[in-house]
């Protein structure tokens, strides 16, 4: 696909100068951009790649001097990174599944397809589920009986989607996520040790025999317009009603979102995040790579959690959070910070003790 600079401006809102008519067909890094590239130069640092590559174009920092250099044109925008972001949508032509039905699909009768949808090679949809209009499923992809895919849903490669589940509009789900798996649920008919360390915060109990029996999920999964899965992840769902996933959230590859847990909206959850069974999230919660949070737990709006954090308790809404077990990012700082002195504090208690104990020998 081929672009002039006057289309992508108007697309971006950005302020252009120069020669409105050069022809772009990709962005690049400023070093690696040719003249058919719009080079992505939006600090002063990208000024030495410019000199090294070939742009004729660049979208570049407030005050840069675009003639000094060597430019032809430039892209001046407020906000840079929220602009890659509408310059990637423009210049992202997304997967290629043919408009129709694929003739190796498997669609049972009952099953509904809306007006305008694309239905990918080996893609099996189950009795009574409806896709909605101008969806998209990709290759090898299972929707299972009774699902609902709302419209102008993007399902790629391979995504198994269980029966019942609801997708909202626009929902985009990538390659290998697994919506709608029973929930890990099983339970003893005796008392098992897990409640007894639970109870006791250490003592097990007597050891014995213990066999673990299946708690069925009736519940499904409920996800809101423009979510976002990412490729691998597993939500599973509910016990009784059904886990739910707000609008507008976004999980990253390889996140597992556990049994009848309720996410709010506009949530950001990244690689790696394991949240366990019947947990509520606020909206606007954000969750670095490999947060773990605990099972019954209530997480408040606007919670922040860095990377690795481990929440085990509820955390009040607004509340920045880091470490294992979590605590206040910046009481976390200054735990870490007394941490790395206490080799120079044993030694200096050990320098004390040694010259009391002279003083003692002296008397």
């Amino acid at each position: 696909m081929a672009f002039t600079l006057d289309q992508i401006a108007t697309a971006l809102g950005a302020r252009l100068e120069g020669d409105g008519s050069l022809t772009i067909t990709r962005a690049a890094e400023p070093a690696e951009a040719g003249p058919d590239a719009l080079a992505l130069a939006m600090k002063p640092d990208y000024a030495e790649g410019l000199a090294r590559g070939g742009a004729q174009a660049a979208i570049l920092w407030d005050g840069a001097d675009w003639r000094a250099l060597g430019l032809r044109a430039a892209l001046f925008v407020p906000r840079p990174r929220y602009a890659l972001s509408g310059l990637t949508r423009l210049m992202d032509p997304g997967p290629e599944i043919a408009p129709g039905i694929h003739p190796s699909a498997v669609i049972d009768p009952d099953a509904r397809i809306g007006d305008g949808a694309a239905i990918g090679p080996l893609v099996v949809i189950g009795p009574r589920a409806e896709i909605g209009p101008r969806a998209r499923i990709a290759a090898h992809a299972a929707i299972a009986e009774e699902a609902r895919i709302g419209a102008d849903a993007l399902i790629l490669a391979g995504v198994r989607i269980g029966a019942r589940v609801t997708l909202g509009d626009r929902v985009i789900v990538q390659p290998g996520a697994v919506i709608g798996a029973d929930g890990f649920s099983f339970v003893t008919p005796e008392k098992s040790a897990v409640e007894n360390v639970r109870a006791t915060l250490g003592d097990a109990g007597a050891a014995g025999a213990q066999s673990w029996t299946r708690i069925h999920s009736l519940g499904s999964v409920t996800i809101g317009d423009d979510v976002e899965i990412g490729a691998n992840s597993c939500i599973d769902r509910g016990t009784i009603r059904d886990t739910v996933i707000g609008a507008g959230t976004k999980l990253d590859n390889l996140v597992h979102v556990g049994h009848n847990v309720r996410i709010g909206r506009d949530c950001l959850l990244c690689g790696q995040v394991g949240i366990a069974g019947s947990v509520r999230i606020g909206d606007r919660v954000v969750f670095a790579g490999q947060v773990g949070v605990n099972d019954n737990i209530f997480i408040g709006d606007d919670v922040i959690a860095g990377g690795a954090t481990k929440i085990f308790t509820n955390a009040p809404a607004g509340r920045v959070l880091l470490g294992y077990p979590a605590m206040r990012m910046d009481a976390h700082v200054e735990a870490y910070k007394g941490l790395r002195r206490l080799p120079r504090l044993f030694a200096q208690v050990a320098a004390l003790q040694k010259a009391v104990s002279k003083l003692s020998r002296s008397d």
